[in-house]
């Protein structure tokens, strides 16, 4: 698994708790202070399939082919071009990898970042059109985010 704005870690821990025996977790974050923290959280909770990776805002700088899912959580909205960096990621996926992406409707809801910092799922899935993924998935149980599997066109 590969985690694009990690930040400290939430999901990247309770994967590399899953995945301990089976596999691995890049975790990559662009601000230092993130990366420090999920470091600390790692080695207080004893994970040693976990590779914390301080990106670029332009490029997370994973490993190439490295991943069986590429994980975006609450964070498209930061990437500078979101299609150039879809296209970096899908290098980042292995053959028959997939790009999840769970991100708030553009709407007002209870909870959530404000509107402003919202990018509606069909301006992400025309950026993601644009950078050669298509939709493979979707699950609808989240009631204020979208949650999309896309699966490179190559």
């Amino acid at each position: 698994l590969c985690h694009v704005g990690s930040g400290p870690g939430y999901f990247a821990l309770r994967a590399a708790r899953r995945l301990e025996t089976s596999g691995w977790v890049y975790a990559e974050d662009v601000e230092a202070s993130m990366i420090d923290a999920l470091r600390d959280r790692v080695s207080q909770a004893r994970l040693s399939n976990v590779t914390p990776i301080l990106g670029l805002p332009d490029d997370p700088l994973l490993p190439k082919s490295a991943c069986d899912v590429v994980l975006i959580v609450n964070t498209y909205h930061l990437f500078p071009n979101g299609p150039a960096f879809l296209r970096r990621l899908a290098k980042s996926l292995k053959p028959g990898g997939r790009l999840v992406n769970i991100d708030f409707h553009k709407r007002e809801t209870p909870q959530g970042p404000i509107v402003a910092r919202r990018v509606a799922k069909d301006a992400f899935l025309a950026d993601a059109l644009r950078a050669s993924f298509t939709l493979a998935g979707e699950e609808t149980f989240l009631p204020y985010q979208y949650f999309v599997v896309l699966k490179p066109m190559r």
